[in-house]
């Protein structure tokens, strides 16, 4: 028995990445089953929103007087005049394939989620404030593993799921210094949970007792990051600029709960669970996170190119039981293009504001010794609507793969679609009446 149970530990600390082989269309939470959300503290959403994510996720530089910026505190300063509220919803439909023993093994999932809720508005001509709830990360696998027990005839079967993640609740200010410098901060409270369970047994007999491990981590902490924006102005119709953010390094709290049970297969406890640790209090390491953002913007704002190099050190990333995670530094590259054929024009249809953009994600895992890759492309547009069209509604469109058919990776191509509604209007000012 302590066999097993260090099988299961083992086995817990490397997870295994393999698809399950099981029905082939599964709804379910998060953005759907991601065999790579059991590393680290799960998958990760956009930090944008559906703006950003139509221009490939481009916005550490660039903002709008329309739209709310979530990358880059600083930029909350840009806004002058509005109030604005904002509300966005992800889906994805992602294709997972795998070549295991020469066949490959596909599974289908669907799912979707509130991606963002956010508020903004001036508390003077300088300072904006905003206010912002959004999920973080993800956990939600459900993978299967079978080997030989040595020296018999029979299968060792081990069964790994995972579900849950990481929300952000943000308090946010961005300070306009001088007319075209401008700095921010923002704290934001991590909270959620994330459980993880692995059962195993010898497949004898439809009789066989599963060994069951289960662990659950209570995340909840204060993060902060810093922002800075500069726009010089390059000639009467063009703006350069250039913004930069940093999250510095994190010890959040944790509290471990771990339970060992041994039941049948049909989920019959046969012995009472057994409770290693309850709430047990320790700290989980984040990493250090750098963004930088370049763009060229053209007067009006109707038209914007941009490029976003982001650096996260997550080989620094360590767990609740202050371990390795067993992850790499990644790297993210982004460019995007928005287009507005005349912003100060009376015609609806010249209102319209098109997006697209590339992204480039090296992963923090490796499998086989190689880096796990994203590449995607996406368009997206935004419709004004409501009194002088100043509320808008975006919608975004993201195709990509992850992965490749070799080297036990996982290959999985996806679609993500982003919408949002953006809400402007004039709060706080004193009506004069006659």
């Amino acid at each position: 028995m302590l066999r097993i149970y260090k099988r299961i530990r083992r086995t817990l600390t490397h997870s295994l990445l393999a698809v399950a082989a099981t029905s082939p269309m599964v709804l379910a939470q998060g953005l759907g089953n991601s065999p790579y959300s059991s590393l680290g503290i799960g998958e990760m959403y956009s930090p944008g929103n559906a703006t950003n994510m139509g221009m490939g996720g481009v916005g550490v530089s660039n903002a709008s007087g329309f739209y709310l910026n979530l990358q880059n505190p600083a930029l909350l300063a840009q806004r002058r005049r509005f109030t604005v509220f904002e509300v966005g919803l992800i889906g994805k439909s992602a294709g997972l394939s795998q070549n295991i023993s020469n066949t490959e093994q596909s599974q289908s999932n669907v799912a979707g989620n509130l991606g963002y809720l956010a508020l903004a508005f001036p508390a003077s001509s300088r300072w904006n404030i905003s206010l912002s709830l959004k999920p973080y990360t993800f956990v939600n696998y459900n993978t299967q593993e079978n080997t030989a027990v040595p020296g018999t005839q029979y299968l060792a079967s081990y069964n790994y799921t995972g579900r849950g993640g990481l929300n952000k609740a943000t308090f946010a200010n961005g300070y306009r210094i001088t007319n075209n410098f401008y700095l921010g901060a923002e704290a934001s409270f991590l909270f959620g949970n994330v459980t993880n369970s692995a059962d195993s047994r010898a497949v004898t007999s439809t009789t066989d007792l599963l060994v069951t491990h289960l662990n659950r981590v209570n995340y909840s902490d204060v993060v902060f990051k810093l922002g800075g924006a500069w726009r010089p102005k390059l000639s009467d119709k063009w703006t350069l600029n250039l913004g930069a953010t940093y999250e510095p390094k994190a010890r959040i709290k944790a509290q471990q709960t771990d339970i060992y049970q041994q039941t049948s297969l049909s989920g019959l406890a046969i012995t009472a669970p057994d409770t290693i640790r309850l709430n047990s209090n320790s700290k989980a390491t984040l990493p250090q996170q750098m963004h930088f953002g370049i763009s060229l913007e053209k007067a009006n704002q109707s038209l914007l190119v941009g490029v976003d190099v982001g650096l996260q050190k997550w080989s620094e990333y360590r767990t609740a039981d202050n371990k390795a995670g067993g992850l790499f530094d990644a790297m993210t590259f982004a460019s995007g293009i928005e287009y507005t054929p005349k912003p100060t024009s009376n015609r609806y249809r010249d209102l319209i504001t098109y997006r697209a953009g590339f992204q480039y994600n090296q992963m923090p895992y490796k499998i086989g010794g190689q880096a796990i890759n994203d590449v995607n492309g996406s368009i997206g547009l935004s419709l004004p609507l409501g009194y002088n069209l100043v509320n808008h509604i975006t919608l975004a469109l993201v195709a990509g793969q992850r992965g490749v058919l070799t080297a036990n990776q996982i290959r999985e191509r996806y679609v993500q679609i982003a919408l949002g509604f953006s809400l402007n209007d004039w709060w706080f000012i004193k009506r004069a009446v006659d």
